[in-house]
């Protein structure tokens, strides 16, 4: 992946009404080369087919100018590969002065897209300033890192990519390290889940998963740590623990 993208980590975050973000807007080339930049990012699942649209309403729910359409083929890991996809488009926004919300309650006109399903969306619009992007990371609520992370190792990469975006802020990952291997699973339990319908809470968290291997490659590639990931298929959505992913290090 592009290793600009990791510095965005520590700058991004969640645009949720994009309020006092000044008077620029997006512009036309700006627009083709969110669109280029797609087509060029590394999936999870090669065979996966997806395609982006970028739309404008005259009914702005959030303030923001646009929203990206993500689209895709069903098949196993497709949600996980749209997470995947989806943050490092998050990030890329993100380094060009764009602010995002990955906005899981949009409901687009167009349900399919050349044979492919909406999955989800992420709302933009351009912000005049870099810093009125996040300036402390850490300073973000997020789960202990006891409550994640299993194992004395790789716990510098542990402490970022807790940081990772999740629906509601449910943080729906569990991680099981030892000095060979990363295990991480998505880890489904009741409890918080803010406006998000219960029956909605398995799928957007399977997206959300995506979006945390994405953060968590970054970092191994950031520290040079060479791996070899190894993905699993969710036998049964519903069950608490599922092993999604092994990084053989």
């Amino acid at each position: 992946m592009d290793k600009e993208l990791y510095e965005m980590i520590f700058k991004r975050k969640s645009f949720h009404l994009f309020r006092n973000i000044g008077n620029e807007h997006l512009t036309e080339n700006e627009l083709k080369d969110i669109e280029k930049v797609f087509s060029k990012l590394k999936p999870l699942v090669e065979d996966i087919k997806v395609k982006i649209k970028i739309i404008k309403k005259e009914s702005v729910l959030r303030g923001q100018e646009y929203c990206i359409l993500f689209y895709s083929e069903k098949k196993d890991n497709y949600l996980q590969n749209i997470g995947y996809l989806g943050e490092q488009l998050d990030l890329y926004l993100v380094s060009k002065n764009i602010g995002t919300l990955w906005f899981g309650i949009g409901k687009p006109d167009e349900q399919e897209l050349n044979g492919l399903d909406f999955v989800i969306m992420i709302a933009i619009a351009k912000v005049d300033s870099a810093n009125k992007f996040r300036k402390d990371m850490y300073k973000s609520k997020r789960k202990e890192l006891s409550e994640i992370w299993t194992g004395g190792n790789f716990l510098d990469i542990a402490n970022i990519v807790r940081f990772a975006p999740s629906a509601c802020n449910t943080q729906p990952w569990k991680v099981e390290v030892n000095n060979k291997e990363i295990k991480v699973y998505r880890y489904r339990k009741d409890g918080k889940r803010g406006i998000m319908p219960k029956d909605k809470v398995t799928y957007y968290n399977q997206i959300d998963i995506g979006i945390f291997l994405c953060f968590l490659e970054l970092c191994l590639e950031h520290n040079s740590i060479n791996y070899k990931r190894e993905l699993y298929t969710e036998e049964n959505h519903e069950q608490e623990k599922n092993l999604t992913a092994i990084y053989h290090i």
